[in-house]
């Protein structure tokens, strides 16, 4: 009998800036570059099989988040879930 398949976790260690523009599209980096500049954070990166990536940014009080599309437009009220 093999053992039961192993759970992912959320890592608590610090997330590379530079892993996480890695990959994105042309347009996704210029929208991360400039809304780091009205302090909003990329904190991760979804990378869906076969679709393109998806950026979630955080404002300075990580209350409110959005989206990045792929052509680097930004989506306000994305229907993705985020877990607790």
């Amino acid at each position: 009998m093999s053992p039961p398949p192993k759970e992912r976790r959320r890592s608590n260690a610090p997330v590379d800036p530079q892993q996480l523009v890695a990959g994105l599209t042309p347009g996704q980096q210029a929208t991360v570059e400039t809304m780091r500049h009205f302090h909003w954070e990329l904190r991760f990166v979804r990378r869906p099989l076969f679709q393109p990536p998806i950026p979630f940014l955080f404002d300075r009080d990580g209350k409110r988040y959005v989206v990045l599309r792929e052509d680097g437009s930004i989506d306000e009220h994305p229907d993705l879930p985020l877990r607790d």
